[in-house]
């Protein structure tokens, strides 16, 4: 019992800590014997509705003496879900369904032989729920369809908003930011016109990233407007999946080549740099199929855990193996600095590479870290305030990486005069006390 409450506990937490968006979902159930089916998590306002169709209801033993107020659906919040496990650990209830502290929804004993009911659940507490489904006999397994629209009542017009309350402004938050990746990508165009002729075909590869994020950004904008305002993407999810795909492989591999010089430096990647792309451009595919399962299938499928887990190991096994290129380029420049006589030129590459590797750390420590830990800390009505503090890392790590290494003649990979030379030369003897 104390295991099955703890795997309970760890499941619920999964689905609390989730991103999902509660548009109208279209879930099926099939000979499933869990004990707790998480559904979708809304934030509701003092104007929150549930609307619940669930139809085609078969049960695998449907024996009369059986108690079926322990078969249903509730809403659940966080702290809530805390003090029903707290009474279930004491003893006070043998199923969540007996807590007082939960909402109820709808219990199956009062189906009355029939295998399909609706309801409309009115929700005026606003706070962060959960719909879940609580099978607390054993012997029963259920089948069913369960269609299911969480949304707010806007203003005098009672207009439905169906994104959650702390996420109801994400669709103006992402067409802003399209717009300045956009003005972005123009001034890069105007910066490789002006320089043409010092450019080189990461700078090209660098606009083509830019390019992509403006879209991925913009496909995201309509999904999300959609949403709020139909419950359904219209097809916009679509966009979103395929230019976040090539958004994430193409920034992957970005990392990688600037990491290792190439086009700066050589006109060639060695054969374990070519190795970390192998591994990380299948590992971004995984991922991204993965991140696609996890949203489209929400938490109710037995899978979703494991796709959620895979999704995790992928983006930190993908995270690392970018860092490595640097690292080799730090070594290789810091050996070349005291054998081929040009301990200038060595060194400041050798200062931009380590620059740049710092950068990357904190913008995976950010993004990756940071970003969660204000998703979990964060009032469900600021949710918002996550996603804005993880992009606008990301857009701060995208004009570092431009300005860094922009198309200019006099930058650290190319020639310096005498002077910087002779300056740099004397700044090398101190280089054996710098430790990365």
């Amino acid at each position: 019992m104390a295991l099955s409450k703890s795997f309970l506990f760890s499941l619920f937490l999964f689905i609390l800590f989730s991103l999902s968006f509660a548009e109208i979902r279209f879930t099926e159930i099939r000979s499933d014997g869990r004990p707790i089916i998480p559904f979708d998590g809304f934030g509701f306002t003092h104007r929150g509705r549930l609307e619940l169709n669930v139809s085609k209801i078969t049960l695998s033993n449907r024996n009369p003496e059986l108690d079926f107020s322990k078969v249903g659906l509730f809403l659940c919040t966080r702290d809530s879900w805390l003090h029903v496990l707290q009474q279930l650990e004491d003893g006070e209830v043998t199923c969540a369904l007996q807590s007082d502290l939960i909402k109820h929804v709808f219990t199956f004993k009062n189906l009355n032989g029939k295998s399909e009911f609706s309801t409309l659940y009115v929700e005026n507490d606003s706070d962060q729920y959960t719909l879940v489904f609580a099978n607390c006999l054993q012997q029963v397994k259920v089948s069913m369809d369960v269609h299911s629209a969480m949304y707010n009542l806007e203003g005098r017009s009672n207009n439905r908003d169906y994104l959650s309350a702390g996420k109801t402004v994400l669709p103006r938050v992402y067409f802003l930011l399209s717009l300045i990746y956009f003005v972005l990508a123009g001034l890069w165009i105007h910066v490789l016109y002006k320089k043409r002729l010092t450019v080189f075909r990461i700078h090209f590869f660098m606009l083509a990233v830019v390019i992509m994020k403006t879209l991925n950004l913009l496909c995201e904008a309509e999904d999300k407007s959609y949403i709020k305002r139909t419950g359904s993407a219209h097809g916009w999810d679509v966009l979103f999946y395929i230019f976040s795909f090539f958004k994430g492989i193409m920034l992957f591999t970005l990392i990688v080549l600037i990491g290792t010089g190439w086009s700066f430096l050589k006109p060639y990647l060695q054969d374990k740099e070519k190795k970390v792309l192998m591994i990380v451009i299948p590992l971004q595919v995984v991922a991204n199929i993965a991140q696609v399962v996890i949203d489209e299938t929400g938490p109710y499928g037995q899978d979703w855990v494991t796709w959620r887990q895979v999704f995790l190991l992928v983006d930190v096994v993908c995270c690392c193996a970018v860092l490595f290129p640097i690292v080799w380029s730090i070594k290789n420049l810091r050996e070349a600095a005291r054998t081929d006589g040009k301990a200038a030129v060595n060194l400041m590459k050798l200062t931009l590479f380590r620059q740049y590797y710092i950068v990357v750390i904190c913008y995976i420590y950010f993004t990756r870290v940071v970003v969660y830990a204000l998703e979990t800390i964060t009032s469900y009505k600021y949710l918002w305030t996550s996603v804005v503090a993880g992009e606008l890392a990301t857009l701060a790590f995208y004009v570092f990486t431009g300005y860094k290494f922009k198309p200019e003649a006099h930058n650290p990979y190319f020639v310096i005069d005498d002077e910087e030379e002779e300056a740099a030369a004397e700044a090398l003897k101190l280089e054996d006390e710098f430790e990365l």
